[in-house]
């Protein structure tokens, strides 16, 4: 194994803040291209539409890609994945820009894809495998920002870019960036030898493959193309074939993932209310510019002013919400952020292009403030609990569901607003769907709050409260005769 736990480890703010950097260059590269999409059309000379594809191809290669990542960590060690990872993105975006058509575009696109999918959890496992639980708030404070700004930045990022320059900077800009990533995690990243016995488990790996990929495209089907049958037909495939894959890895003697980390409740958080709380406040930065343009008339400029106060909450909030943790628990916090989150959802579905702009910004800001709460609050208690030598498999799962939770947030929200559009009660204005949206999501989010109010008072103290509090001791993962392996 590539490190067996961060025993004897230091704190490394350094390492945590590139690890961050190349999340935030794989989250933003994500959706930054929308903005683009006219130019890019015009250029080829293909119809808008088809430009989605090169979207579609990143996302759903990150998706795919994210299984494998920890197997290849443990194989071939994290330090050499990871700066693979970077090398291979950083390519990817200069043959991006070189695109002299669509075709190449999207190959380019998703080799780009490949690279972040060994980014994202690889970088997360090289940052946890060297920091103690006491100082795991820390750490997660800074993993946490890229997925909380990169949704809200993109719109304003590839608009500056393509305005005032071209949509080859879009993907020019990750040049410098990823060879001073390279540069650093040379310096940064501690060198662990891989293990040469590490055996892949193949029918685990494809069966995972294969459901997550039908379930993204599903997803991503149900918000482009909602009037056909094969979104349901893929989601549902997808989810038959992760079915299986449970089944085999519970059996399997070299499983790709170690189920066992579901035994772990706090880990068991993320994957159900942290997963609803995903899901929802991935809707927002979809559904809130809709509304101001398409409901309220604004310019894309305007909406994208007042969609930047949720980045203002994000940031304002940052310092303040490990000393929260610290003081009320993991609990306490969830709870919190799951019903501050869904009020501010209430309160969206009530704003109106007479609502003064300054209480507009101003619940915006509170909502990235809660937003900010909630993801830095699971983030850090997933792993809370988790025995060293299941880390791997724990970060690769996490990795795993909060790409399917950001895919599934934007496809409900489209799904919701299909079904609020037109309906003859309630509001009646042009922004009336994106207000029955809304509700439906604030209604969904107290799902989130119910799971959290389940959790033991002292979840996750250990991190929370190092010293402080009791803590339940962490289940250990059951000898590999009782889960029925095969000699």
């Amino acid at each position: 194994m590539d490190g067996s736990g961060s025993t004897g480890q230091v704190w490394n703010p350094h390492l945590a803040l590139l690890v961050a950097a190349t999340f935030f260059m794989e989250f933003l590269d994500g959706t930054v291209l929308t903005t683009a999409i006219p130019n890019i059309s015009a250029d080829f000379g293909v119809p808008a539409a088809d430009v989605n594809i090169t979207m579609t191809a990143y996302l759903l290669t990150v998706a795919v890609g994210i299984p494998i990542s920890g197997w290849l960590a443990e194989r071939f060690g994290a330090r050499r994945v990871f700066c693979l990872a970077i090398a291979v993105f950083t390519a990817a975006s200069l043959a991006c820009a070189l695109s002299q058509d669509l075709t190449t575009l999207t190959v380019s696109r998703i080799v780009q894809g490949a690279g972040g999918a060994m980014m994202v959890p690889v970088g997360t496992l090289v940052v946890l495998r060297g920091t103690p639980k006491s100082e795991l708030l820390r750490a997660t404070a800074f993993l946490v920002w890229p997925g909380l700004l990169a949704p809200v930045l993109a719109p304003l990022v590839g608009g500056a870019l393509t305005t005032y320059l071209s949509w080859h900077w879009i993907f020019l800009i990750n040049l410098p960036l990823g060879v001073a990533a390279l540069i650093a995690a040379l310096r940064l990243v501690p060198g662990t030898a891989g293990d040469p016995g590490r055996r892949l488990d193949w029918p685990g790996l494809f069966l995972t493959t294969l459901g997550v990929g039908a379930l993204v495209t599903g997803l991503e089907l149900a918000s482009a193309h909602p009037d056909t049958p094969w979104a349901a037909v893929s989601a549902a495939a997808g989810a038959l074939c992760l079915a299986a894959a449970v089944l085999w890895m519970r059996k399997a003697r070299n499983p790709l993932f170690d189920l066992d980390v579901f035994r772990t409740r706090t880990f068991r958080a993320m994957a159900t209310g942290g997963f609803v709380y995903r899901l929802t406040i991935s809707s927002v930065p979809f559904l809130l510019p809709l509304m101001f343009q398409t409901g309220f008339g604004w310019s894309p400029i305007h909406a994208g002013i007042m969609v930047a106060a949720v980045f203002i909450g994000n940031i304002g909030i940052k310092p303040a919400t490990t000393p929260l943790i610290r003081r009320f628990g993991f609990k306490a916090m969830l709870v919190f952020a799951s019903l501050a989150s869904a009020a501010t959802f209430t309160a969206c579905a009530f704003l109106t292009p007479e609502t003064p702009q300054a209480l507009t910004f101003a619940l915006l800001v509170c909502s990235g403030a809660f937003r900010s709460i909630g993801f830095s609050a699971y983030a850090s208690v997933q792993y809370a609990d988790i025995m060293p030598a299941q880390l791997t498999s724990a970060n690769t799962v996490s990795a795993t569901l909060v790409q399917l939770a950001t895919g599934a947030g934007i496809a409900v929200a489209a799904l919701l607003i299909r079904i609020f559009d037109g309906y003859p009660a309630g509001f009646q204005d042009a922004a009336g769907p994106f207000r029955g949206a809304f509700l439906a999501m604030a209604a969904l989010m107290l799902a989130s709050t119910i799971d959290s109010l389940l959790l033991p008072r002292h979840a996750g103290a250990e991190v929370s409260r190092p010293g402080q509090a009791p803590v339940e001791e962490p289940r250990r993962p059951r000898p590999a005769e009782e889960r029925g392996t095969r000699p």
